[in-house]
């Protein structure tokens, strides 16, 4: 039995190196939210690191511009949070009530 708990100690080692080397290589991914007028960047730790707005933009377009940010924001944040998703969830199938 001690061999056992050796053995799923181990596994449980290995599983939390994997899931903080995922972690790290999704964070220092880039994911873009793309609207007409605008384009968003943001990291896989879901902080916007770049907004781009499209040149020649009018005051009149300010309102129409405001809902573009946030659609491309969310579109960014949700493209980070999937690949987060398909990296780990696979770990929490393994070990379900862990995570």
């Amino acid at each position: 039995i001690i061999m056992n708990i050796n053995q799923l100690m181990q596994q449980a080692q290995k599983m939390q190196k994997e899931m903080n080397k995922a972690q790290e290589e999704v964070g220092n991914m880039t994911f873009v939210g793309k609207q007409e007028l605008v384009t968003v960047e943001v990291n896989g730790n879901k902080k916007v690191t770049k907004i781009f707005f499209q040149e020649g933009i009018e005051l009149d377009d300010l309102d129409a511009l405001q809902d573009m940010i946030l659609i491309a924001t969310n579109d960014a944040l949700k493209q980070a949070e999937d690949e987060m998703e398909k990296r780990l969830g696979k770990y929490s199938k393994a070990m379900p009530g862990l995570f």
